[in-house]
């Protein structure tokens, strides 16, 4: 049960359920910690406004995002972060299969070496971050300009940060049964068992 209340979709601030659109009202599932947030409905929407700013002003491609995401999101054990999937990654070729690839990125031949570098900076941000160093970044700056690794760098932290808030709200109990088990490590890849995400 989740540690703080989720508010049903009912229940929202007009203005945030306006500032989520219809989609919401198709899959409620996919509205992951907003259920929590939409108690502060203000600073709800000062999330989403943020989150749309860096998304709609994006220089990296949504697939790369989603995968770094999810890489993440198994780092911080984020069962919502992990059964979710962005219509932008989708739309951008992340797949199941794909998805996959994320339980060994280093070893696998779907993924860039762009998307490997980039894997590697969010496995260090999110479990060493002090093991980041100058080779972390020359390997970054033979795929990506600087603005791109600010881009991404901003992209983590909110991954990061925000995925380790949700683990400790334990938004477990709307997702598919996998994500349910409290006492074993999950992973985002495994039965293609997902909800879509609307933000």
């Amino acid at each position: 049960m989740a540690r703080l209340r989720a508010l049903p979709l009912a229940d929202f601030d007009p203005a945030l359920r306006t500032t989520l659109g219809p989609a919401a009202d198709a899959d409620p599932q996919g509205l992951g910690l907003l259920r929590v947030f939409a108690q502060r409905p203000e600073l709800a929407r000062a999330f989403l406004a943020f989150r749309s700013e860096l998304t709609a002003r994006s220089d990296l491609p949504p697939r790369l995002l989603e995968l770094v995401r999810l890489r993440v999101a198994f780092h911080n054990q984020c069962r919502s972060c992990m059964a979710l999937r962005t219509a932008g990654g989708a739309a951008d070729g992340v797949t199941e299969a794909l998805v996959c690839s994320l339980e060994r990125p280093a070893e696998a031949p779907d993924l860039t070496e762009a998307e490997k570098a980039a894997l590697t900076y969010a496995d260090l941000l999110a479990t060493d971050h002090l093991a980041v160093d100058d080779a972390v970044f020359d390997r970054l700056r033979l795929h990506f300009g600087e603005p791109q690794i600010v881009e991404l760098g901003v992209a983590l932290a909110v991954f990061i940060g925000f995925g380790r808030l949700s683990a400790t709200w334990d938004l477990v109990d709307d997702l598919p049964e996998r994500f349910h088990d409290r006492d074993a490590p999950v992973t985002p890849w495994g039965d293609g068992t997902v909800v879509a995400d609307h933000r």
